[in-house]
């Protein structure tokens, strides 16, 4: 065999290993004859008739996702911006409707999106965007459902990933929400304040009625001591005005010996009037003759009965 031999061999299965290709998983390839339709190959290796056939396009039947950005106004005219995530793929029955059918389908998909979140926002308040976003994705699925499904795709889900109010929405907000628990915050404040309030006023009343008690214990306890101690005298011959002057003296004599135990302690008497501290003078001598004779009284009541008692004590003859 010459050379032009191998020329002519070399160039043959040339041309027909460029009629080989191979169409990757999950894709399907379009084949073209002289710009007419042929075929659709599925995965594996094919063979087309070189220079007539050409691969007009590859489609994939991979989930794809498209991002879209819509900026409307809510029904208490709010400006925000909503980020919708469609999930979408083509029908593997129906990769010719989706190739020919459709241009550009996400154009197209971005058209209906706009569509749906527009007609549907509007109608809802802000918050109830922010609460009902899962009927504003159902919305668009199920139009976009209806609309791309004669176009030979499928729409597996939409969602609304992002709304974005207005800045100074989103800042007026924020000071709601700040002063909302502000005052949630005093609220609770007031009330530990009013509950301190009343358990601090309880307690001191509480303390004023033990006060009180024990006073009133106190005076008893006196008057109890003292009813006993006019007692004790009346039974030794000492009558009631002689006791009573007793004991005004004694509580005297016992109020200036605490003040003398205190060393710091002074004692100033100031009467009104000269009469007044002449008669305050007297009034204390005759306390102290009157406490004499009474001392002197109980002496001599005393030797008398001593001495009665001896005269009982002797022997009868």
């Amino acid at each position: 065999m010459d050379l032009t031999t191998y020329v002519i061999i070399f160039v043959v299965v040339l041309i027909l290993s460029s009629g080989l290709f191979i169409v990757k998983q999950q894709t399907s390839a379009i084949v073209e004859r002289f710009g007419k339709f042929i075929a659709i190959r599925k995965p594996g290796l094919h063979f087309k008739v070189p220079v007539i056939d050409k691969i007009a396009g590859r489609v994939s039947l991979r989930i794809l996702q498209l991002d879209v950005i819509v900026e409307t106004k809510t029904k208490d005219d709010v400006f925000v911006k909503l980020k919708v995530s469609v999930q979408y793929k083509i029908l593997a029955d129906n990769v010719y409707d989706a190739f020919y059918k459709l241009d550009f389908p996400q154009d197209q998909i971005t058209s209906y999106v706009f569509d749906v979140v527009r007609a549907v926002v509007p109608k809802m308040r802000l918050d109830d965007v922010f609460e009902k976003k899962d009927e504003i994705a159902n919305a668009v699925k199920g139009e976009l459902n209806d609309a791309m499904i004669n176009y030979g795709y499928d729409i597996i889900k939409a969602l609304v990933t992002d709304i974005d109010p207005d800045s100074e929405v989103k800042t007026a907000m924020n000071r709601i929400n700040a002063a909302e628990r502000q005052k949630i915050a005093a609220q609770y404040e007031g009330d530990a304040a009013r509950i301190l309030i009343v358990e601090k006023a309880k307690a001191e009343a509480e303390s004023k009625r033990l006060q009180g008690q024990g006073i009133a214990d106190q005076r008893r306890e006196i008057a109890r001591g003292l009813e006993e101690s006019v007692d004790v005298l009346n039974n030794v011959g000492i009558n009631s005005q002689e006791a009573s002057a007793l004991i005004v003296v004694t509580q005297h004599y016992d109020t200036l010996q605490s003040i003398g135990e205190e060393t710091n302690s002074n004692l100033i008497l100031l009467p009104n009037s000269p009469q007044a501290g002449s008669d305050m003078l007297n009034n204390m001598v005759a306390s102290f003759t009157a406490s004499n004779q009474i001392g002197e009284a109980m002496k001599i009541g005393n030797q008398k009965k001593k001495n009665g008692n001896k005269t009982d004590e002797k022997p009868k003859e």
